[in-house]
């Protein structure tokens, strides 16, 4: 992920649901074209949030087992409001069925307990050994790495939650 579209997760059920924020603030790169005089958050980016919502919540419940969740859907996407700079975009995941690779997820954004945006998605977890054909190290690499950063999201959670969320790292052996 080159554009980290989630500051904090705020809670997470496995299996179940995950509410995340965005914190946006005028320093953001694309906020400088997007637009001078009325700066706003563009749709994609909102759909981003809310993937990568998605995607916390597909690799938490699955244990942090496959190395790459991809967005295959998105559907019924609406936007009903302006994500501004002061903003807080709050993003709300829910698992409506999981079906072998693919979970199906209602997803929303609000701001100040307003919608601003929500849909549904589909997304889709593998690792690149098993579909790709490529050295299972680089999926043991890719997990590791998602763990790091999944707790770096989850610092404010309380230590005894984030423990049972978050599988130990696994060392090579």
């Amino acid at each position: 992920m080159r554009f980290s579209q989630l500051d904090r997760i705020l809670s997470l059920e496995k299996g179940a649901s995950i509410t995340a924020v965005k914190c946006l603030s005028l320093s953001e790169e694309y906020l400088q074209d997007h637009f001078p005089r009325f700066p706003i958050m563009p749709g994609v980016l909102m759909v981003e949030s809310m993937f990568q919502a998605s995607m916390w919540l597909a690799r938490a419940s699955d244990d942090f087992e496959f190395s790459k969740v991809a967005m295959k859907e998105a559907k019924s996407v609406k936007f009903q409001g302006f994500v501004q700079p002061g903003d807080s975009l709050v993003v709300s995941a829910q698992i409506k069925s999981k079906k072998d690779s693919l979970t199906t997820l209602k997803v929303t954004g609000t701001i100040n307990g307003k919608p601003a945006t929500g849909g549904r998605l589909v997304v889709d977890s593998y690792n690149f050994a098993e579909r790709e054909g490529l050295d299972p190290a680089i999926d043991h690499l890719m997990n590791n790495k998602f763990r790091r950063k999944f707790r770096l999201l989850c610092d404010q959670l309380e230590a005894d939650e984030l423990l049972e969320l978050i599988p130990p790292v696994l060392t090579m052996a």
